[in-house]
């Protein structure tokens, strides 16, 4: 059951079911959802002058709204243009058992047909196990769900989703690998030696270390002293401390010679030395303000803003900063 993508038959892998006694017969060429439709994704019919035998077309599915090879039914879901629960899953069974007795039928005790119908079974049992899990997570109440167990199956209903995506992907991978291997089997490794008249003009090897040479050099080797052990420094990892309570006397003195109309946060900022400088005067800032020793002036959001001092700081104001530092 290769992957098979919009209007491209599958693969020579598997025949196709032959149908019970009684049932109408599906066209080949229309690989649509519904008879004489497109299918969802834009499924092509099979080309004109193309006929696909049994070997060639694969398992088929023949339902109400659905009508192509296995493949592309699991396409549709995984791409989520066909609901799960608008699909019969016991007759795909059905067709699926019907397709396996016909395996048999056809290629009876050969050993190689076994083990291809064992694989089929055991890849169908398992994507037709993620489906029913995957109707039985989509047959839940649409709406808010509050309950953490219908949390928990629309949870395992994406998972499901994951789940039949990844065996796709493994499907595909699988058969570029399959096809790397048949192509590696053509190549063939040089088995023939040199010819004589190459070999013969390979200059000659020559030792030129002597035993006491190599006895120097092992000791050498052997009597280094050991390595050090390798120091990561972290002085880069800390900066040196800056005092809230220092920004907020030095932030309050700057206001006391200011305009009336105060100075810009920036115009405060505008000396610091460093981020961490830039962000403890922010904090001074806050301290003060909680303090009503400063108001905030700002026009538009996110525009200037603009730092004016209406009180004084005093020093039980100032001894609470240092209690702010120590938590901190």
């Amino acid at each position: 059951m290769a992957a098979m993508e919009s209007g491209t038959p599958a693969p020579a892998s598997a025949p196709a079911p032959v149908p019970e006694p009684g049932a109408t017969v599906p066209e080949r060429g229309n690989t649509g959802v519904g008879s004489g439709q497109a299918a969802p994704d834009g499924t092509a019919d099979t080309p004109e002058g193309k006929t696909d035998t049994p070997e060639e077309s694969g398992f088929h599915v023949a339902l109400e709204n659905f009508n192509g090879p296995f493949d592309l039914l699991l396409t549709l879901i995984g791409r989520r243009k066909l609901d799960i629960t608008e699909v019969a899953l016991a007759e795909v069974t059905d067709e699926f058992i019907g397709y396996v007795r016909w395996l048999h039928e056809r290629y009876g005790e050969d050993p190689k047909a076994g083990v291809r119908a064992l694989d089929e079974i055991s890849e169908f049992l398992l994507v037709a196990a993620t489906l029913l899990d995957l109707k039985a997570a989509r047959l839940l109440p649409s709406g808010e769900v509050e309950d953490e167990e219908d949390i928990a199956l629309l949870e395992a209903r994406d998972l499901l989703f994951a789940r039949l995506l990844q065996y796709r992907a493994y499907k595909s991978v699988s058969a570029v690998l399959f096809e790397r291997w048949e192509q590696a089997q053509l190549a063939v490794p040089r088995r023939v030696p040199p010819d004589p008249a190459v070999a013969r003009a390979l200059p000659e090897l020559v030792f030129t270390a002597t035993p006491a040479l190599l006895a120097a050099l092992a000791a050498g080797l052997f009597s280094r002293p050991p390595a050090p052990e390798p120091e990561v420094g972290v002085s880069h990892l800390h900066g040196s401390p800056v005092s809230v309570r220092e920004e907020s006397l030095e932030i309050s003195r700057r206001l006391a010679f200011a305009p009336s109309e105060g100075l810009d946060f920036r115009e405060l900022i505008a000396d610091a030395g460093d981020r961490l400088t830039v962000v403890v005067r922010f904090l001074a800032l806050l301290e003060l303000y909680r303090a009503s020793v400063i108001a905030f002036e700002q026009d538009s959001p996110l525009g200037s803003l603009r730092v004016r001092r209406v009180g004084e700081l005093t020093q039980e104001q100032a001894d609470r900063m240092e209690e702010f530092e120590a938590d901190e």
